[in-house]
């Protein structure tokens, strides 16, 4: 069994001001990041860096083309450090960067998995609560070229420092607060469940999915959309933790499963995941009763202060109250698409099926769409 470790330095600060000052951030850095975080952030320290706004090749998640219009901008560009500033879109386009040569493109860094090298030093400053993406070595690219939305993973993409702020979470709005937190949640349940993970990933799925619970009870408590802000420090810190949790034990078929939605019909991540969830949980209790699922019911119950029983059937109504749900229906997926999307998840989701609780077969994933739809 590989051994678990962290290589990438957590740094934590007040502001981002004191990350410049000690990073001693300048013109020989490229920061990567939206326009508005720039305006808000950077832009009064005067620091001189060099910038590169994501907003200016596209919207939503990376599809291969943004990136390569991305890599051609950078061709002629001179810069030592990243640094990136924002959600999972920003941090998975640098990590690609950072390990891009002169002449690569999106297919030819998939082509060299396993043998990439980092380039330029990578610092990740996330701006969600969500992804963890900023201690994990995977990016996910919408292949559009390729009629599919995949991960690239490789030990070289690993940021050299995370850097933890949590004022940067001040502007986020809630529906990308709501997506964000329910994608940490679901990493530290995949993580947590996967037969890939051990004793010590399991600390770091835990304690996530123990604090995105209490907070979210006591937010939906609270009442209003700002009310989660009082616990945005903690949420930051939970999806940092999933993120050790599921780089070490990966992410499985909720993860495997929305892909499709997203890549087909651009719903967002977190979102896709949650559409995905209730009904992949139902088919691994179905399948799998009694195992490690048991033990989660039991981190569920103390968190909610439920029963075991009850336990998965209070989270999913939990999560209902951060972000109605609704079916796939709903969102425009066609009937016609399912055993397509089925036959795709098996074809080019075993990196995340692998993870999985127990083993589903086309025709399981299938039921699974079709529960959801």
């Amino acid at each position: 069994m590989k051994g678990f470790s962290i290589k990438t330095e957590i740094q934590e600060y007040d502001t981002f001001e004191q990350f410049a000052d000690d990073a001693e951030i300048g013109e020989n850095d490229l920061v990567l990041c939206g326009e508005h975080t720039f305006n808000k952030y950077i832009a009064p320290l005067n620091t001189g860096v060099q910038t590169l706004f994501r907003e200016k090749y596209g919207k939503g998640e990376p599809t291969d083309g943004m990136v390569d219009e991305i890599l051609n901008e950078l061709r002629d560009k001179t810069y030592n450090r990243i640094i990136a500033v924002g959600g999972g879109t920003v941090i998975d386009i640098a990590k690609v960067v950072a390990v891009a040569e002169n002449d690569d493109t999106v297919d030819d860094l998939y082509d060299k998995v396993g043998s990439l090298s980092k380039v330029h030093p990578l610092i990740i400053v996330p701006t969600t609560c969500g992804t963890g993406s900023e201690v994990t070595n995977i990016s996910v690219i919408n292949r559009v070229s390729k009629g599919v939305k995949m991960g690239l993973a490789d030990p070289a993409m690993l940021a050299d420092s995370a850097v933890m702020i949590t004022n940067m979470l001040d502007s986020l709005p809630y529906k990308i607060f709501a997506t964000s937190s329910i994608d940490a949640m679901v990493h530290s349940v995949e993580s947590f469940l996967s037969p890939n993970g051990c004793s010590i990933s399991r600390i770091f799925s835990t304690e996530a999915l123990k604090t995105i619970l209490k907070c979210w009870k006591k937010s939906v408590e609270t009442k209003g959309e700002d009310a989660w802000k009082t616990y945005a420090a903690d949420f930051l810190k939970a999806s940092n933790w999933a993120g050790l949790g599921f780089g070490y034990a990966g992410c499985a078929a909720v993860h495997a499963c929305a892909y499709p939605l997203g890549s087909v019909y651009h719903i967002p991540h977190g979102q896709s995941n949650q559409l995905m969830f209730k009904d992949v949980m139902k088919m691994y209790k179905k399948i799998k009763p009694t195992g490690r699922i048991n033990d989660l019911e039991t981190i569920i119950a103390e968190s909610l202060s439920v029963t075991p029983e009850n336990a998965l059937e209070e989270l999913y109504s939990l999560m209902d109250k951060v972000l109605e749900s609704a079916p796939l229906e709903e969102f425009g997926v066609k009937k016609s698409d399912l055993p397509i999307f089925a036959k795709d998840v098996i074809k080019t989701q075993q990196r995340l099926l692998k993870n999985n609780y127990v083993e589903l077969s086309e025709e399981q994933i299938l039921e699974i769409y079709k529960s959801a739809y």
